[in-house]
């Protein structure tokens, strides 16, 4: 839960309405996140790590702290097998 992450130069992510869209430029994968996974992504882009991430959230939707950290953990699992978010050095 301590790793931070990095948004690669190559991907773009913009908001429409109330979802965030990510693009892969390179390799025209294509990302689409609801309200919760924007927060999570804005988060991510902040350079925050998983353990800020879900401490930040815990009280705004209600989750238990352990769900918040496995589906922060899960979203950033699947974001970084997509080379959307790479983990920061």
């Amino acid at each position: 839960m301590s790793t931070c992450f990095t948004v690669p130069k190559g991907v773009m992510a913009r908001v429409v309405g109330n979802e965030t869209v990510i693009l892969d430029l390179q390799s025209g994968v294509y990302f689409g996140l609801d309200p919760v996974g924007t927060d999570v992504w804005q988060l991510l882009a902040e350079g925050k790590s998983l353990a800020d991430i879900s401490a930040a959230l815990v009280d705004k939707y209600e989750v238990t702290q352990a769900q918040l950290e496995a589906d922060v953990a899960r979203l950033a699992g699947e974001m970084l097998s997509r080379d959307l978010i790479a983990v920061m050095t």
